[in-house]
């Protein structure tokens, strides 16, 4: 499921970053690792885009920031505003770290490519905020895009959610958090509910010895002891591995979900567990497009402006999403 060598673009790219001598995750408390993250993941406002916004929502657990983007495509016209296709985007850190800053070049990426309006969410962060708080959150964003689709000038049969590694796993939460509701409330037909999903290298498992694991202890990117260090940081205890809303893969059954584009790569500690979300979706109903890069690592999406491989994966997971919604 890996390729004998890592991408050279990409080695050279994670070899500029090493040299910088920047501990591992789980070496670093939690407010020195959110500075560290913020700083090496921020950068200039690239790709441009026609608009970025800050607002709030009023969530479950106090108001939620978001940050929207709208490319040149979703700009309203002399005539009115053209209505189209949004993302609610979660962004990764393993539930701890992340900020609308740091996710800011990625989701630029996305409207642009995609076409779409993107709503990046600031969910609350883990420990401060254990699981469930981060799903809650998630699940109400999707809910709050398709009820003010007309302000966001969006059409809310037309709104997706993508996450990169633990947002990932929340926007599988925040479907499988609509699909319960729905079968528990039959009068609710208008429940907003995701059109589609796009989840890149997301955390779906809860097993430490798969082959990615061990092939992939040490990283490059991301280690197995980060993972630890992340899951003890968001579980309020072990019990809660056995929460299909934390952990994906305990879910009984996966089908029924929105259409899944599932982003995978070689070299990721993830990469086992993604393979097999993708694998139950196809087996359980739901429909999938799993798109695997044997050469590439953890987060490598985010490397597109310098890695080939990671552009054509952008530019194809962004042509999923036009697709599907």
């Amino acid at each position: 499921m890996r390729a004998d060598e890592l991408d050279p673009d990409l080695a050279a790219a994670i070899d500029e970053t090493e040299s910088l001598g920047p501990p591992a995750w789980s070496d670093l408390s939690v407010e020195t690792a959110r500075r560290l993250e913020d700083e090496l993941f921020s950068g200039p406002p690239e790709p441009p885009v026609a608009e970025v916004r800050d607002l709030a929502f009023d969530g479950p657990h106090g108001e939620v920031p978001v940050r929207v983007y709208r490319p040149e495509s979703a700009v309203g016209t002399a005539e009115g505003a053209s209505t189209g296709r949004a993302l609610v985007h979660f962004h990764g850190g393993g539930w701890t770290l992340g900020t609308l800053d740091s996710v800011d070049g990625i989701c630029r990426e996305l409207a642009v490519r995609a076409d779409a309006v993107v709503v990046s969410v600031d969910y609350r962060l883990a420990p401060e905020h254990p699981f469930p708080v981060a799903v809650d959150e998630a699940a109400a964003a999707v809910e709050w895009v398709a009820e003010a689709a007309g302000a966001l000038d969006v059409d809310p049969d037309r709104v997706g959610v993508s996450g990169t590694s633990a947002g990932g796993a929340l926007a599988v939460a925040s479907s499988l958090r609509a699909r319960a509701t729905d079968r528990l409330d039959r009068e609710s037909a208008d429940r907003p509910e995701p059109a589609g999903q796009f989840l890149l290298y997301p955390i779906a498992g809860y097993d430490f010895e798969t082959d990615a694991y061990r092939e992939n202890a040490d990283g490059p990117l991301l280690t197995r002891e980060d993972m630890r260090w992340f899951y003890e940081q968001y579980l309020r205890s072990p019990v809660d591995a056995a929460n299909p809303y934390a952990v994906p893969l305990g879910a009984d059954h996966l089908g029924g979900l929105p259409p899944a584009t599932v982003v995978t790569a070689g070299f990721d500690p993830l990469r086992d567990d993604g393979v097999a979300l993708a694998e139950r979706f196809e087996r359980e109903g739901t429909p999938v497009e799993h798109r695997h890069y044997p050469a590439m690592a953890h987060g490598f999406c985010s490397l597109a402006d310098r890695v080939d491989a990671a552009e054509a994966a952008l530019s194809a997971v962004a042509a999923d999403v036009r697709d599907c919604l």
